[in-house]
């Protein structure tokens, strides 16, 4: 298994854009076949160093995670979040 991790600090880090954009990513909670589990987080700390959003999918392999990074739901994301996102930082990693 591959578990993907993205953080995401957002150019709006206001409470309303933050559960915004955290609405808009789990949109996509079942929607892709083969991700077996999706964690949106949302930060509590609101420190200077902290990210606002984490996004941890759960994939079967490095090929559903291309397909993933492919999928039509996932590139509808991709759009919005390279409009609202200041910074992104991501891990790959097998479980």
């Amino acid at each position: 298994m591959i578990k993907h991790i993205v953080f995401f600090k957002l150019k709006d880090r206001s409470e309303e854009g933050i559960q915004r954009t955290a609405e808009i990513l789990r949109s996509m909670d079942g929607k892709i076949e083969f991700v077996r589990s999706l964690e949106i987080g949302v930060d509590v700390l609101k420190t200077e160093r902290s990210f606002d959003i984490s996004l941890t999918a759960v994939v079967d392999s490095l090929e559903d995670l291309e397909a993933y990074q492919v999928h039509p739901v996932h590139q509808e994301i991709i759009k919005h979040m390279s409009e609202v996102k200041d910074s992104a930082v991501a891990v790959d990693y097998e479980v």
